[in-house]
């Protein structure tokens, strides 16, 4: 049966061996045979950079181009946690780069898919910091220094980022509806996909005058979560663990 997977936030991390054994798991299993496999952001918690020795990447992005090589063509979208991601890395791994706001064709359907980090717009602070970090020209500075001084500014970020999120409302973390609706109507879809904010469920509302549907994917910290689509509909699924997770 044909149908495309949508998976978003796994956050992988070297002290988090249960989320990658059940990622290793889904691409051996599930996402085999699949039309393809969208991964829309925050596949890492952080990144240093394509030249991370770290062994966890090296068997995360083998077992990414096993996948590949079966056929299954694998997206990537960048996150806000692994937004250096570049070239190397996806070849690697057998990975295509998609760019910030994609339009598929979903079984006939028009769809966008993003990360979803733009749509917090309540988020003032971190809307300033993304913008300041997407430029190329800091991304090529940041790329250019010395990997230690590259993994110790992306440990800081990632210190300050966790603080600072502690002291924002659940409100101001969501995305903002009309900007919601402005990136649709502005991509002319009425089917929005999207991660980030690890609240996965199916939001059905009103655009233009016409049903419109924005599925969030869940994250991957207490479960694996996918979005499943085939020609005949949609679901979002979850998976237990198969390792016990290890406590910090």
């Amino acid at each position: 049966m044909s149908k495309t997977l949508f998976i978003a936030d796994l956050h992988l991390h070297r002290d988090r061996t249960d989320i990658t054994d059940l990622f290793c798991h889904f691409l051996r299993n599930d996402a085999v045979g699949c039309d393809a496999l969208y991964i829309l952001g925050d596949l890492f918690e952080v990144w240093f950079g394509d030249d991370n020795p770290c062994p966890m990447i090296k068997h995360v992005s083998e077992r990414l181009k096993e996948l590949n090589d079966t056929g299954v063509p694998i997206y990537y979208i960048h996150g806000n946690r692994d937004f250096t991601i570049g070239k190397r890395f996806c070849k690697q791994s057998g990975m295509i780069l998609l760019p910030e706001h994609k339009v598929i064709d979903l079984y006939g359907t028009p769809t966008l898919i993003m990360h979803g980090d733009s749509l917090c717009t309540r988020d003032v602070a971190y809307q300033k910091f993304r913008k300041r970090s997407r430029n190329p020209i800091v991304k090529f500075l940041l790329l250019s220094l010395p990997f230690a001084m590259r993994k110790k500014i992306a440990g800081d970020i990632r210190s300050k980022s966790k603080s600072s999120n502690k002291q924002l409302t659940l409100e101001i973390m969501d995305v903002t509806q009309s900007e919601v609706e402005k990136d649709m109507t502005d991509n002319g879809v009425q089917l929005l996909i999207h991660g980030h904010t690890h609240r996965p469920d199916r939001h059905h509302f009103e655009l233009n005058g016409k049903p419109a549907e924005r599925i969030v994917l869940g994250d991957w910290y207490e479960q694996g979560s996918s979005l499943v689509v085939t020609p005949d509909g949609m679901s979002l699924e979850n998976q237990a663990f198969i390792s016990p997770k290890v406590e910090d």
